[in-house]
Order: structure tokens, then C-alpha cells, then sequence
């Protein structure tokens, strides 16, 4: 694969201006120069980076991940995910994924890998979401669950979420994306 950027593609911004700000994203509209000098508007959704932990546990079942259930607006259903959230101002990926794993389930990992990280949807988003590998795990009291956040914690075999992704409750896109890297990386 060439990781040379072809000129004929490339699209270089000229100005950018915000249209909306809400607590989780604005809204930017991006004046670009096209390969072949046309200028044209795009509307980018900004957005701080976000982290996800795929934590891993030994039970009676064998290999199971810690997930949790919660209600997603967007979507109008429950949810079983992995924890993850949006990195704080000035904190490393893999620190966030420690804190939303102890927020959101109560764990915290002895041993943290980076799976990887994708651009949840480039063509429209600026951010990134990364992705670790949580082993080792240690519970730690309860939740600290922030005021709007309501979430079950759930412990379920690694073959159960597989066989489940892509059907409900397993119907976020983001956990298939970190099921396809914990996968990736057992296979070493």
C-alpha cells in the first residue's frame, strides 16, 4: 500500500467557521479547495476524542468481557456495550478508558493494551475513537455513574457477545468495531 497522499485527491481547508455548539460536538462548516481549484462548503461534526475498553475476565464460563447495558437516545433502545467515553480535556486515550472502565462497571485493569483507533465516521466527524484491551481486572466498590447516566453492568461469555454482534441488544457500531480488534489481537 502506497502511504504517499495522491494530489489529485487531496482537499486543502481555507477557513472554517462554527455554525452550532452543544455540550458534545459543534458543528463547523469547512471551506475546501477541491484537487482541481473548485472551492466548496462541507458541514464537520467536532468532537472530542473517545475511548473504549474491552475488559476481559475469567468466570466459571471461561473468557467473558465486562459490558454494559444502557439506554442510547439516538437509537431509541438498551445497548450492551463495552464502557467507554469521551476523553477529558488533556487526558491520554488510555487513561480514559481506565476511568470509564472504573466509572461505568466498577473495574479497574492490572494490565491495559491499545487495540487500535478509528475515525468514527471521516467523512463528516473530526474525532477518533480508541480502543484497549483490559486484563487483570480488579473490582473496585461501585459505580460513579455521572447525574444522566443510568447503566447495568453485565458479565458476558466472549462467545455470547460474538454470536450476538450486530443483533439487539449488540447493535452499537463502535462494539463491533472493538470486537473485530480483540479478535485481531488473540490472534496475535
Amino acid at each position: 500500500m502506497n502511504n504517499k497522499t495522491p494530489h489529485n485527491l487531496t482537499w486543502r481547508e481555507e477557513a472554517r467557521r462554527t455554525v452550532f455548539t452543544c455540550p458534545v460536538f459543534s458543528v463547523q462548516e469547512s471551506s475546501c479547495r477541491s484537487p482541481h481549484n473548485g472551492l466548496k462548503a462541507f458541514t464537520v461534526l467536532d468532537a472530542p476524542d473517545w475511548a473504549i475498553a474491552v475488559p476481559v475476565i475469567e468466570t466459571s464460563r471461561g473468557a467473558s468481557f465486562v459490558m454494559v447495558r444502557q439506554w442510547r437516545h439516538g437509537s431509541q433502545c438498551l445497548s450492551l456495550e463495552f464502557p467507554g467515553g469521551v476523553l477529558e480535556a488533556g487526558e491520554a486515550p488510555e487513561q480514559a478508558a481506565c476511568r470509564e472502565l472504573r466509572e461505568e462497571a466498577a473495574y479497574i485493569p492490572g494490565k491495559i493494551i491499545k487495540l487500535g483507533a478509528f475515525n468514527p465516521n471521516p467523512a463528516i466527524m473530526s474525532n477518533q475513537v480508541h480502543f484497549f484491551l483490559a486484563r487483570d481486572l480488579s473490582a473496585e466498590g461501585g459505580q460513579r455513574l455521572d447525574e444522566d447516566e443510568y447503566v447495568d453492568v453485565e458479565i458476558v461469555p466472549v462467545e455470547e457477545v460474538t454470536r450476538g454482534m450486530g443483533n439487539p441488544p449488540y447493535v452499537h457500531a463502535l462494539m463491533g468495531a472493538a470486537l473485530a480488534l480483540y479478535n485481531r489481537h488473540l490472534k496475535g
